[in-house]
């Protein structure tokens, strides 16, 4: 599983006009579910998504996650960042999941996120979105999980 996490001063997500999720101040992660993941890279993920220390803390450092700080989730499905350019000019997406095993896989992450914290919106699955995002720091993470390991 293949995810970016921006911190945002706000975030939201339109589809054909009509603001579908919205968040303050927190995460905005994009998710991406190749072929291999399951239960168990969902858990992982979603853990390291909540405890991934990225605000400041009083000193000024990284030290607090979005469970310390109580701040909105935004999680938004982009198959796209399994994107493989080594080949040429044009992306393969061939370790992307394909879209039923992807909306199967997002939604659990959604479901679980939406278990374990109190504010969590989505995109649309499969739509065509315009994502506004305000980048707080600016501070983006790329974050995989494979094989048992957050990279």
């Amino acid at each position: 599983m293949i995810g970016l996490v921006q911190r945002v001063g706000q975030a939201r997500v339109e589809v054909a006009g009509e603001t579908v999720g919205q968040i303050g101040p927190g995460l905005l992660v994009f998710v991406c579910a190749e072929h291999r993941d399951g239960p168990d890279e969902v858990t992982r993920f979603v853990d390291k998504v909540l405890k991934l220390r990225v605000f400041a803390d009083e000193a000024g450092r990284m030290n607090r996650s979005l469970v310390d700080t109580g701040g909105g989730l935004l999680l938004v499905s982009q198959f796209t960042l399994a994107a493989d350019t080594r080949g040429g000019n044009r992306p393969s997406f061939s370790a992307a999941a394909p879209p039923l095993q992807g909306r199967a896989i997002f939604d659990a992450v959604v479901a679980l996120a939406s278990s374990r914290h109190p504010s969590v919106a989505t995109g649309r699955f499969g739509a065509d979105m315009q994502v506004h995002l305000v980048n707080d720091g600016p501070v983006t993470i790329p974050l995989r999980i494979e094989g048992g390991i957050a990279a």
